[in-house]
């Protein structure tokens, strides 16, 4: 990574916190995940929907803040697994929500470095283990893109994917 690169991302004034996610990847991030067919799934950053229609079942909600629903004002998700794409500028907010909301699986795409070893620590001090990563690049995004999946009452045993194919939105 270009050091000086990395240090304009971190200092922008706003953050750029829409970025759309290939279809090819959201496919395969859900697809990683262990679920059942009863699963409650849930998009907290519905963006153009391409997690929400990818769920493998019909038994899903989601919001989406330009749609007039923000993740950070629902108060009951009654969702077994959340799963999406979340804005990165407050990735600490979006960790400790999807926490009190209390599903059973929460795996975030998010981009390689993203999951600092504090956040590592806080997931696993709310009971969250990780037991999935699922590395991948998307074309015209910085660096290398993790799907991470932490599991209510799990150890840290990640199974670890990757694809070699550069996606594009």
């Amino acid at each position: 990574m270009n050091p000086s690169t990395s240090h304009q991302i971190k200092h922008r004034e706003v953050p750029k916190d829409v970025f759309y996610t290939p279809v090819a990847v959201a496919k395969t991030h859900i697809a990683s995940i262990d679920y059942t067919p009863e699963d409650i799934w849930y998009d907290p950053f519905k963006g153009k929907g391409v997690y929400l229609s990818n769920f493998p079942t019909k038994n899903r909600v989601w919001s989406e803040i330009t749609e007039g629903e923000d993740f950070f004002d629902i108060e009951e998700a009654n969702a077994d697994i959340i799963c999406s794409n979340p804005p990165y500028s407050c990735l600490d907010a979006v960790l400790k929500k999807s926490v009190e909301l209390k599903p059973r699986i929460i795996s975030y795409l998010l981009l390689e470095g993203k999951m600092t070893p504090k956040r590592m620590e806080f997931m696993n001090k709310a009971g969250y283990g990780l037991t999935g990563m699922y590395m991948c690049k998307v074309f015209s995004w910085y660096g290398m893109a993790v799907a991470y999946t932490f599991t209510k009452g799990a150890d840290n045993n990640a199974k670890v994917i990757y694809d070699r194919i550069v996606h594009r939105a």
